[in-house]
């Protein structure tokens, strides 16, 4: 949102976006624009994706390790294309990188694309890797309406001053899990973790109440003990006493 802290929210979409090359199931890949941050937002992200220290995952000083294998590698690149090739700006490009020492390594530097539209293949499907695409809505309800026409509804974040619009936005957004500014939300092991819509399968989701709902069957018991019980018949409702 525009109000939110600028600077908090670029850290938190480097860290959520490229941690892990991105290959982790609550990597943020997509960042909604609303209003007049977009500009100012993209401006401050491309000095930090472009400065991102990718290189050994065993190395103190790296900050973005290789892709999982050469065919993951090959997919990436493949989308970053595609995303080009339907008309989004790609302001960094992550194609090409050699880690020195590692030349036959899996490594692509973070990619950051701007002005990605609904139903391109890069905002609609999980790229699975260190690629950020920023769409940018004009207001509020736009964002709003752009999340909840998603097919997938796993994890979305929300960054803003405002304890209104967070309100709202957690009311109304049709997203498993929510974080306000709280860049991956992952909930503790006590409460739910899980999507809605198509990021959720079965009937349950996988822990918290709902996961002891799934690995058990309940049983109801209802029960008086002698002592407690009155003398004669009674014909009202049974309540507790």
């Amino acid at each position: 949102m525009p109000d939110a802290n600028l600077d908090q929210a670029v850290d938190a979409l480097i860290g959520a976006a490229y941690g892990s090359a991105g290959e982790r199931c609550m990597a943020i890949s997509v960042a909604v624009a609303v209003g007049e941050i977009a500009d100012a937002l993209v401006a401050k992200l491309k000095p930090r994706v472009e400065e991102l220290k990718v290189g050994d995952g065993m190395a103190a000083d790296v900050e973005m390790g290789p892709v999982i294998s050469t065919a993951h590698k090959a997919k990436i690149e493949s989308l970053i294309a595609n995303g080009v090739e339907q008309g989004a700006h790609l302001i960094v490009d992550g194609r090409g990188l050699q880690a020195a020492g590692h030349e036959q390594g899996y490594f692509i530097g973070g990619s950051l694309f701007d002005h990605v539209q609904e139903g391109m293949r890069i905002h609609s499907e999980e790229i699975f890797g260190p690629v950020l695409c920023v769409v940018r809505v004009p207001d509020f309800s736009a964002a709003l309406d752009l999340i909840n026409r998603h097919e997938f509804g796993n994890g979305v974040s929300l960054y803003t001053a405002d304890g209104n619009t967070a309100r709202e936005f957690s009311r109304r957004v049709q997203v498993g899990m929510v974080g306000i500014n709280v860049p991956i939300p992952v909930p503790m092991a006590w409460h739910s973790f899980g999507g809605w819509k198509r990021s959720l399968f079965g009937d349950m989701h996988a822990y918290g109440e709902e996961g002891i709902r799934f690995y058990t069957r309940y049983k109801s018991i209802m029960q008086r003990w002698p002592d407690s019980i009155v003398k004669g018949a009674e014909f009202t409702m049974p309540v507790a006493k």
